[in-house]
């Protein structure tokens, strides 16, 4: 099932059967790969083309993905250090962290 979900500044397809949410840029594919275990979501991959180093971007992209968490009634577990880091700086979304999980 592919869905795509629009938000006010970017367009995401949830594919799942690559497990990643995906959004172009520049028609160039940026996802966000993930795996589900009961109701958790692990994100444990962001995937850029070369040259594209637009931390505010990702830092969109991740927020958007935490919407969907939301929606979803989902816990988020960052595995990567980036996604961590944008916890760590975005305090409004630790309440989709499941409980033990400290950033």
């Amino acid at each position: 099932m592919n869905t795509t979900l629009i938000s006010e500044k970017m367009e995401i397809k949830d594919n799942t059967f690559a497990r990643q949410f995906e959004t172009l840029v520049d028609g160039k594919l940026i996802s966000v790969e993930y795996s589900f275990q009961e109701k958790k979501i692990f994100l444990t991959r962001i995937n850029t083309f070369e040259g594209f180093n637009d931390e505010e971007f990702i830092s969109e992209l991740l927020k958007n993905i935490m919407e969907i968490a939301y929606e979803r009634k989902l816990k988020v577990v960052p595995i990567l250090p980036k996604i961590a880091l944008f916890f760590r700086k975005n305090t409004t979304y630790r309440d989709l962290l499941p409980p033990g999980i400290k950033i």
